[in-house]
């Protein structure tokens, strides 16, 4: 059986030593914004269009990207975590179709969610300082790598 894989970005915002997370009707976990890489994008700008409807929030990706002296091409921004999400497991053990995330960790200017028409309201938003996120029955990675975008905004600060 073929396996479908889709590339996604997600990105962990950060304000003010705090990450906003989201409760995801379907499912049923808080995760940061993100969602499908569009055929015409690329994985950095899709999670940043990702931010700014979700959110609202106009979002500044942490780390750039190295000079490198190819002479057609350019580098992109490197993902701080690239994760293959099996979402569809049949009872035989196949995955029929697999997410290929794109990680990214950003800083916004404000805490003042705003989603587009369509997104999640803003009562789905929450935002965590890590002792929230210690505290927190999220997810481990989730918690994991949360931490880690704050401190890498916090380092950049």
């Amino acid at each position: 059986m073929e396996t479908t894989r889709h590339f996604t970005a997600t990105v962990y915002v950060v304000n003010d030593g705090a990450t906003a997370l989201h409760e995801h009707d379907r499912l049923g976990i808080r995760i940061p914004p993100g969602g499908h890489v569009d055929r015409d994008e690329l994985p950095h700008e899709a999670g940043k269009r990702e931010v700014r409807e979700e959110t609202g929030l106009n979002p500044t990706l942490l780390g750039d990207a190295p000079d490198l002296p190819a002479p057609d091409g350019r580098a992109l921004p490197t993902p701080r975590y690239q994760v293959c999400y099996d979402i569809n497991v049949h009872g035989d053990g196949s995955v029929g179709h697999q997410h290929i995330d794109h990680l990214y960790f950003a800083t916004v200017p404000s805490r003042d969610i705003d989603p587009a028409d369509g997104e999640a309201g803003t009562d789905a938003w929450a935002w965590y300082a890590p002792a929230d996120l210690r505290d927190s029955d999220l997810d481990a990675d989730t918690i994991q790598i949360a931490l880690e975008a704050i401190e890498a905004a916090e380092r950049r600060s």
